[in-house]
Parts: structure tokens; sequence; C-alpha cells
């Protein structure tokens, strides 16, 4: 994508638009509450073809940054990503727009439903809080579940809040979502002030208790004060590449190159209008990210992070109005689809792995991106 791009509609539409997709994905409303006639939108695993769980413990090793573990997923769907090598995934808990005493209750609530589903699933799911729980998963033909906080609205100003969602099993938070909160300014935010005396605080004690600092949608130079401020790498888990195609989510290089000095990972997000304005060919541009932030990273230092549903997504025209009248004003046909075709389902991961061979890498550099450098990264930090 030529450096000269730039976004089609401005800051203010991508708030709405962002806002009201973040309502749709986490509170079900893709599944939940379609239209009569629509319910097709999301079609069964099924067109993936069935793979034994068999199959699936010998499949490579896969770890997702940050993606969608819905608690509806079944069985069908479950194992056709365990075919496709996934074997852990950070999972956001919760909804990242609140604030207050609601982000903390919400953050409750989040924690003892995921808590709750993977102790009825255990034949699917380990509660994951080392890293070492990634390879026992892969080893068991299940998969590791870490908890990711989109936010830090949920500690509200209380640092011991940090200790306390450490104690039941949170691993990694985000210093911001999208716009202001305590600690620093979100991407949205059009006066970025940088990390503040209390997001200082809240650096070190994540640091003193072992918990990822993630700066997924952080502002620049909050991302950036953040990273200088760690004592220890961090993540920036879903990103897209600003030199390959600007937008406001997407990392500059001089960030993406601060974070893997200090030893952090990049994950490339799988979200469509964060890539690239095209719908055709929109694959070869999600390798261009890969292929940019490594050769901005290094090798050691980018991974998946793929911020994406596992179901398949139809996009009917049914459906697409169904958005439109939703969204109304907010509403631009540009970013819809937010998937990118290929992408577009279970096996994702066997199609990313494949690409990034048939690109060139090795086997051993394909490894570290699909897993291999999280599973450092983790060790590093959270034991």
């Amino acid at each position: 994508m030529p450096a000269s791009h730039s976004p089609t509609h401005n800051i203010s539409d991508t708030k709405i638009l962002w806002g009201n997709i973040m309502e749709f994905s986490r509170r079900g409303f893709l599944a939940a509450t379609l239209p009569a006639g629509l319910t097709g939108m999301v079609a069964g695993s099924a067109a993936w073809g069935a793979v034994s769980a068999s199959d699936s413990a010998s499949a490579p090793f896969a770890f997702d940054a940050m993606g969608e573990l819905r608690l509806e997923y079944g069985d069908d769907l479950l194992t056709a990503m365990r075919s496709s090598g996934l074997s852990a995934i950070t999972v956001t808990l919760g909804d990242p727009r609140k604030y207050e005493e609601d982000a903390y209750q919400d953050a409750l609530q989040a924690l003892d439903e995921y808590d709750a589903h993977i102790a009825d699933n255990p034949h699917w799911f380990i509660k994951a809080t080392r890293a070492d729980d990634a390879l026992q998963a892969h080893r068991d033909s299940r998969i590791a579940v870490f908890y990711l906080f989109q936010n830090t609205t949920q500690f509200g100003r209380d640092l011991d809040r940090v200790n306390a969602f450490y104690e039941r099993g949170v691993r990694s938070a985000q210093m911001t979502y999208n716009d202001q909160n305590w600690a620093g300014s979100g991407c949205w935010e059009p006066n970025d002030g940088g990390l503040s005396l209390f997001g200082h605080a809240l650096v070190e004690r994540m640091n003193e208790v072992s918990m990822l600092i993630d700066v997924s949608h952080a502002g620049m130079r909050t991302l950036a004060e953040t990273v200088a401020a760690s004592a220890v790498p961090i993540i920036n888990s879903h990103a897209s590449c600003r030199s390959v195609h600007p937008h406001i989510r997407s990392t500059t290089d001089e960030n993406l190159r601060a974070v893997a000095e200090r030893g952090g990972v990049t994950g490339i997000c799988q979200i469509r209008p964060f890539l690239t304005d095209r719908r055709e060919g929109a694959l070869e541009a999600y390798f261009a990210h890969i292929d940019h932030a490594v050769n901005v990273c290094g090798i050691e230092h980018v991974a998946i992070g793929s911020d994406r549903d596992h179901r398949v997504i139809e996009m009917s025209e049914e459906y697409l109005e169904s958005l439109r009248r939703e969204m109304g004003a907010a509403f631009n046909d540009a970013d819809w689809p937010l998937f990118i075709d290929q992408l577009n389902g279970p096996a994702r991961m066997n199609v990313i792995r494949d690409g990034l061979r048939a690109r060139g890498y090795s086997q051993g550099d394909t490894d570290k991106i699909m897993g291999a450098n999280l599973l450092r990264l983790y060790r590093d930090v959270i034991g």
C-alpha cells in the first residue's frame, strides 16, 4: 500500500463506527440479534471440514496474541480451531469502553463467566496463567486461554486491584483503549498527553506482579512513554504498520522498533480496514504488514494477533442493510467486510502458516511468528 494513502473518513466517524462495532462484537450482536432470515450470516464450521481431535494433536503450534473465544463456540468449531494448530489464545474480558465502577463490575462478571466456562469444559480449555500452560494445552489437544483487559479502567485509581485481578488469573492489560483514561491517551485522542503520573505508577505495579503490559490502541506518545517506563518487555498485541497503511489504529516504525528493542512483540491484526482499503488482494496486504514488521522489528519480535472471530462470517446484502439501519450515518461501506476472505474462519492459522512459507520464510522463522515469539515473551514476563 503506498505511503501516500490517507483514510477515507474522519476521526469522528471512525470513533462512532468502531464504538458500534465493539458493541456488536463484545455483546454477540452478530450471532444473537440478527433480524429474522439473516441467521445464515454466521456459517457452520462444517464448511472447513471435520477434523478429529487426534489430527489436531499433531498440528503445528500456534498462539494468537489477541483473538476472540466466544462462550457459544461449539465442539465442531473448536475442533476446527485446534486442527489449525491453535493451542493458545489471549482473550478480552469485558467491555473496554466502560469506566469507573461499571468497568470494575463488568470485569468481575466477565472473569466469573470465563472461569465457569473453562471449568465446565476441561476437555477443551486450560485457564492459562504461565507460559508453559500453552505447551501443555498443545500436548493435550486443548486450548490455553490467557486473560486480557483491553483497558485499565477496571483498576480505577486503585493499584491494589492490579494485584487482585492478577490473583484471579488476569495476565495482561492494555494501558488504554481508544480514548483517555487515568493512565494515558488512546489513539482517538486528538492531543496525546502521554503516560500520566498514575500511568507510571501503574506500569511499575504491573511490572511488580508480572502482568504483561499491552499498548494496543494507545496513542503514539503514550505508547512510546510506556515502553520507556517499563522495566520488562511489553506487547503490542493486535496492531498494523502505519508505513504500510496509515490508519488511526496503526503503529509508527519508531514505536514498532522501540517495542522490539526492549524485547517486546508486535502482533499483526486481521481487521481488514486497519490493513488496506482493498477488498480483493487483502491477504497480500496482510502479509505486507507482517513483512514490514519483520524488517523493522526483527524476526524475533513479530506475532499473530488476529482480533477476529473464528466463525465463518457471510456478508450478504441483507446483512449489510441491517448494519446500515443500525449504524446510520456512521456506516461506511469501505470498512466492510472487516475480515479478509481467506482468513474468515477457524482454519486461518493454516492459511497464514502456508503463506509465510510460500513467501520464503524458513520453517524456524515461520514457527517464531506463529507462536514461539509469544511463548518466549510470556515466559520472560509472566513466567
